[in-house]
């Protein structure tokens, strides 16, 4: 990778803004900015609400954009809560791809310290998981997209400094900071996303400190969107999940082999189980019963599914 002084300023951006509440298909976008429709948030009622708002790529000059996006987000009765992020794309045109080892070796290095100055909350962690060193060598052999992507459940394939992204859309993608709706807190966020990237491609030394690392860059040591608590029943549903995952997974790689399983939902009529085929990246929605003989795939909730049937325990 060779090293390039490049001026932060300059350098394109994208936000994902996601809320929850609102009324998003009734806000007037700018040109080039996309309401995502089907990423939805949980709501504090534990019901999927809100979207993901994103622009085009920006540069620093056109921040005023955003504070006007968020303005007519707000107007609806939006907001950000517990279950929300603010994901940060950096384009890499300047170094990338034969920059992408080194900045692999930089997740490795500053991943948690930028974790920690970003204060990203618990319940969000499955979001953004670490980078480990086995990427860097799979990397090192096969350079794709695969190799930058963790298994197992699709809520974290992608690391809170994902450099797959470079291979869908140019960029590295920081997701560790909290959702947010204040302009502030959203800029604050990718002032520190810019000159991040723009010092690890100039080839710079960093402290592990976070609050030294945020100075030695010159971004804000504060003012970054907050933690903020999941409510109890949010912890029991991950529970759940956690106990029932691993006995319903190979049921549900009968029905749409190498899938994951996005989340389980109860219902009054069983469980909701969300499939994700990790191969074109579509979502199935089966309602799983127990009985005595085992599970009952009754029927597909959504998506066009394979066929279903009984599963022995």
């Amino acid at each position: 990778m060779r090293t390039e002084q490049v001026d932060w300023k300059q350098l394109t951006f994208g936000v994902e803004i996601e809320f929850v509440g609102g009324r998003p298909e009734d806000v007037e976008l700018l040109p080039g900015w996309v309401m995502s429709l089907d990423e939805l948030q949980t709501d504090d009622a534990g019901e999927e609400s809100g979207s993901e708002l994103k622009p085009p790529p920006l540069r620093w000059a056109d921040r005023e954009q955003v504070r006007a996006m968020l303005a007519r987000l707000l107007a609806t009765g939006a907001e950000a809560n517990w279950s929300c992020g603010l994901h940060v794309h950096v384009g890499l045109e300047p170094w990338a791809p034969e920059g992408i080892p080194r900045l692999i070796d930089a997740a490795l290095r500053y991943q948690e310290s930028v974790q920690a100055l970003l204060q990203t909350a618990e319940d969000r962690l499955v979001y953004c998981p670490p980078v480990d060193p086995e990427m860097r060598d799979r990397y090192r052999s096969d350079p794709s997209e695969a190799s930058l992507l963790r298994s197992g459940r699709p809520q974290s394939h992608r690391c809170g400094l994902n450099l797959a992204a470079w291979h869908g859309n140019g960029t590295i993608e920081i997701r560790y900071a909290n959702g947010s709706l204040r302009y502030e807190e959203v800029m604050a966020t990718v002032a520190f996303a810019l000159r991040f990237v723009a010092a690890i491609g100039e080839g710079r030394e960093l402290p592990a400190d976070p609050r030294l690392l945020a100075l030695a860059i010159g971004a804000p040591t504060s003012g970054y969107p907050p933690p903020l608590p999941a409510p109890r029943w949010h912890h029991e549903r991950v529970w759940l999940e956690d106990a029932l995952i691993p006995t319903l997974l190979p049921h549900a790689r009968r029905l749409i082999p190498g899938s994951e399983i996005l989340d389980v939902r109860p219902r009054p009529d069983g469980l909701l189980v969300r499939i994700e085929d990790v191969t074109d990246g579509r979502h199935y929605g089966y309602l799983f019963r127990l009985t005595a003989a085992g599970w009952v795939v009754e029927r597909p909730l959504s998506g066009a599914a394979p066929e279903v049937g009984r599963f022995d325990p």
